[in-house]
């Protein structure tokens, strides 16, 4: 997305992914069908050290641009509970179109290359990477997270932020599984196979969602 906006206003662009495909967390996102956004997307969706940060960036760009770049290129789409909106078909569909942009835009994109030291210059930056040498007036380093190691994700982000002298917050995970052994699972959960609810309220230690 960064890479077409910046084509698009007339500069040239090299993006750079280490991976052999682009986009595969798109590919598994939403289960396959990629939830591209939200209807109802507002800052108080967001927690932030900033919160005028959100306001900002949410009116820069709405949910309804993206919406209406979907419409552009014909993907068909479905609306599930609380204004998410999913691919009717595959994520693929996703992927397809940022590509396309990016294509139209004249975005030169390089799979299969790693970068292994970046270096600041006088105007600007240059990268070592697998294939060479690479010199640049911007550089953006879209990090990730450290959620699925087997989709490529690396810790590359931090090691740069802290190479470049920012204060790192420590890390944890975002999204953890409930682990039940068998005498609970027999005990709590076994009358309740196959119910839904719609609202209740899950406490444990203090804490209650």
């Amino acid at each position: 997305m960064c890479a077409l906006t910046a084509a698009a206003r007339g500069r040239q662009v090299l993006l750079l992914d280490h991976a052999n495909k682009a986009g595969k967390k798109i590919l598994m996102s939403g289960g396959g069908r990629c939830n591209f956004t939200n209807m109802y997307c507002e800052p108080s969706n967001f927690l932030s050290e900033n919160p005028h940060f959100c306001k900002s960036a949410l009116a820069r760009y709405t949910q309804w641009d993206f919406i209406g770049l979907v419409a552009k290129h014909g993907v068909p789409y479905h609306e599930k509970k609380l204004g998410q909106l999913f691919c009717d078909n595959k994520a693929s569909d996703i992927l397809g179109l940022l590509l396309s942009e990016c294509d139209e835009a004249g975005v030169e994109l390089r799979l299969d290359t790693s970068v292994s030291e970046i270096s600041k210059q006088d105007n600007g930056y240059q990268l070592q990477t697998s294939a060479g040498a690479v010199r640049c007036e911007s550089l953006v380093i879209a990090t990730g997270g450290l959620s699925i190691p087997t989709l490529g994700a690396t810790g590359f982000g931090y090691q740069v932020a802290k190479q470049f002298g920012h204060q790192l917050l420590p890390t944890r995970a975002g999204l953890v599984p409930f682990t039940i052994t068998d005498p609970q699972l027999k005990e709590l959960c076994n009358e309740l196979s196959g119910t839904s609810v719609e609202d209740c309220v899950v406490s444990c230690n203090g804490q209650s969602f």
